[in-house]
């Protein structure tokens, strides 16, 4: 199944250019293959997890596993724990969100950091410069040999990357956690086939089929909270190869640049030396619903360093087992 924003809704723009004239009717059909697909992975595997960064298609996917097993307030509670995969450079609002969202549901919530991994010695850097961000799967495979996970759930969506696009919703991983494009197992009439040889695992996206745009709308209708910098607020910034890089301690003046202080929002959260945001005064679910209908890069391609080294590099890095 795949629901894209319909024409018509696109159609109604030309007339109606306001959120409130926007048909949100195809979000039921996504949420209910979203809650459909957690129940799955909640039925068929034995120590499943899921992936939460804080970030907002973490958020989402949590607010649809809200639905598929309730919370504490009703008796109800997510039947696995939550998984975070720290490179100890993430944005502090977005792990203090994370933190905060975990305990408000009472669910478990396992950290493992790539400072570890490189105290360990399974992790070392080229420089001390180096974004940690591709050693993330150093850590992610530790953590699912540690824990026996079979199965991990996170938020990747078919519109961010095309490497991603071509992934299937549950996505065979072998003994040594790596991802084959032509071994991919068919999915028809959402028939998913889990058996898995020792040693193996799955990683499953359930909102696979969701764009940035449902994303947004989602998150207004179901008023979800985020953290704050997905919102447009002011911060220092440089701009380096048609990107807006957040002058920090970790990503510093080059010699010769010269900072501005600008409007902007994050489209997408992760490590901070490679994330970027983007000149925006959206302030609002609302106003970012509006500002994606017009954007024509995705997330990914407008703000993120580490997508820019070369054509395959979320190929490459999700064939060594990044997720």
């Amino acid at each position: 199944m795949n629901a894209p924003t319909p024409s018509e809704l696109l159609q109604t723009m030309t007339h109606h250019p306001r959120p409130d004239h926007l048909s949100n009717a195809h979000l039921d059909a996504l949420e209910e293959e979203t809650i459909f697909i957690l129940r799955e992975v909640a039925a068929a595997f034995e120590r499943p997890t899921l992936l939460f960064s804080g970030g907002k298609d973490s958020l989402v996917m949590l607010k649809c596993a809200e639905k598929a097993f309730g919370t504490p307030a009703t008796g109800g509670r997510i039947p696995y724990p939550l998984l975070m995969i720290d490179t100890g450079h993430n944005f502090h609002e977005v792990t203090d969100f994370r933190d905060a969202r975990a305990k408000e549901l009472g669910a478990e919530l396992i950290v493992r950091s790539v400072e570890d991994s490189m105290a360990r010695g399974t992790v070392r850097l080229a420089h001390p410069g180096e974004s940690r961000n591709v050693h993330q799967s150093v850590t992610l495979l530790e953590a699912i040999e540690e824990f026996r996970f079979d199965a991990l759930i996170g938020g990747a969506r078919r519109d961010e990357e095309k490497a991603r696009a071509k992934e299937r919703i549950f996505s065979h991983r072998d003994s040594f956690g790596q991802w084959q494009p032509k071994d991919q197992r068919p999915e028809l009439w959402t028939l998913f086939n889990t058996k898995l040889q020792p040693g193996e695992h799955f990683r499953v996206f359930p909102i696979s089929n969701w764009t940035e745009l449902d994303v947004w709308q989602y998150i207004a209708r179901e008023a979800i909270a985020l953290p704050a910098l997905y919102y447009s607020h002011q911060r220092e910034v440089v701009e380096r190869k048609g990107l807006l890089v957040p002058v920090t301690e970790l990503t510093p003046l080059k010699p010769g640049e010269v900072a501005e202080m600008r409007d902007v929002r994050f489209r997408t959260v992760g490590d901070i030396t490679c994330t970027c945001p983007v000149e925006s005064l959206a302030a609002t679910p609302e106003q970012i619903v509006m500002e994606t209908l017009a954007a024509d890069v995705s997330e990914r391609g407008a703000t993120r360093m580490d997508d820019k080294t070369s054509e395959a590099s979320m190929e490459k890095r999700k064939k060594d087992g990044y997720f």
